[in-house]
């Protein structure tokens, strides 16, 4: 188990503040960070926090899995790790799949 937690599921009004608040209830927050869409600055819905230790971290996932946050349940679980081909961002990234190479020609129709 690590330190590192995925919050889903947040009501787009949370903010990094916000987010840090709400899990300072069980331990020291070392970083909040609520995912924004780069063109609107609006919150994608999710985030990730960073807590102090282990033990936190598991009890901030067992307080805070499923409960309502703004009329929503949250989500909360540990972090995965990106990978190199993760299609979440990041240079060098991998695709999404399923679309290949230059298109199939045509018939001259005239």
């Amino acid at each position: 188990m690590g330190r590192k937690l995925y919050v889903g599921n947040l009501p787009y009004s949370a903010n990094d503040q916000l987010l840090r608040d709400k899990f300072s209830e069980v331990g020291t927050v070392d970083s909040a960070k609520v995912i924004t869409d780069r063109d609107t600055g609006r919150s994608k819905g999710f985030g990730f926090i960073e807590m102090s230790s282990e033990e936190e971290a598991e009890e901030a996932i067992s307080k805070f899995n499923g409960t309502d946050y703004d009329g929503r349940a949250m989500t909360v679980s540990e972090a995965k790790p990106m990978t190199p081909n993760d299609s979440r961002g990041g240079s060098g990234g991998g695709s999404r799949g399923g679309f290949g190479g230059g298109g199939g020609g045509g018939r001259n129709r005239y």
